[in-house]
Formats: structure tokens, sequence, C-alpha cells
């Protein structure tokens, strides 16, 4: 059976897969497999549960009440992706990172020096932030911060940035209570 993946924007096929039993996301993974260009990919309400994405380009794809549980992200592109409603819950990370609650990523931007995005994730392991090749914690994104752009116009669009993501963490990190039953 043969599945396409279109772009929500042209709808031309960016990618298509012919397989007995297939699905979206088997044809996704062998999308990603080939290294396809997914950027504007229509996902939407797709169950990629489970899905290894691993340096998948989804840069503006519509992951509009996907199913994304337990998928693998790890190196993943989603700048300007639109994750309204998707299921994150459980999604891995660079590292074997889990991204935990209802509200696991909050991306600004365009921002900084590069007018790119910045990406932050709530995982078990605290959070984590992207900017550009960057990807780690709040404390080594300020060392790298302050070490490149000192006090300049970008360092200080970024530390205001830094205060959203931390309401938004507060906000949305699960308590302790939810956070165990996420892990069973």
């Amino acid at each position: 059976m043969r599945v396409e993946i279109k772009c929500w924007i042209t709808g031309n096929v960016l990618f298509k897969h012919d397989r007995e039993n297939n699905s979206i996301r088997i044809t996704l993974e062998a999308a990603v497999s080939a290294r396809a260009n997914l950027d504007g990919a229509n996902l939407a309400r797709a169950n990629l549960d489970g899905a290894n994405l691993a340096r998948a380009n989804l840069a503006r794809a519509n992951l509009d009440g996907a199913n994304l549980a337990g998928a693998y992200l790890a190196g993943a592109y989603l700048a300007g992706a639109y994750l309204a409603g998707a299921n994150l819950a459980g999604a891995y990370l660079d590292g074997g990172t889990r991204l935990i609650g209802e509200r696991p990523i909050l991306q600004i931007g365009p921002i900084g020096s590069r007018s790119a995005y910045l990406v932050s994730y709530i995982t078990d392991n605290g959070l984590r932030i992207r900017a550009g090749c960057f990807f780690g914690t709040k404390g080594e994104f300020e060392l790298k911060l302050a070490s490149t752009h000192k006090d300049n116009d970008h360092s200080q669009e970024y530390r205001a940035a830094l205060l959203m993501i931390e309401a938004h963490c507060e906000i949305w990190t699960p308590k302790e209570s939810e956070s165990k039953k996420e892990a069973a």
C-alpha cells in the first residue's frame, strides 16, 4: 500500500513509500532514514507513537493533534512546527532524556543573532534548551550566552526569553505526584 506525505502549504508530495501493511508512521520513519526533507509535512492527527524521528527535518510541519508519545526526537528539527494538540508525553530527546508534562515544549522566535528559534523542553532530567547547535541545561546556556554575546542586544533578548521559559516551566512542569503517574 502506498502512503504519501504531503506538504500542507503547497500540497506537493514530499515522500512516498510502498509497503504491505504500510502506515504513516512506517512511511515517516522511511523518509527520516532516507534523509528526506520534510519541511512543511502534513502530519496532523498522525499516530506516531514510538516513532524514531531522530534528526528528522520537520520544520514548519503540521503536527496538530499528532500522537508523538514515546517518539524518539533526538536532533529532530522542529523550528516553526505546529504542535497544537500534539501528544508529546514520553517523547525522547538526545541522550535518552524524556519529555514530561502536558506542554513540554516552548518555542520562541525568530530570536538572537541568527534570527532562529529558541526551544525549551521540560524533561525528566530538568529543563533543556536548544538554540542553533547548542543543546543543554539552562545554566549551560547562560554560560554560553555570557561568553558569546556578553551584554549586547541579542543577550538581552535571550535573557527576556529565559524569563518566559522559567514561567512556562513553573506552570507546566508536572508536580511530583503527576510525574510518578507518567512514569508508570
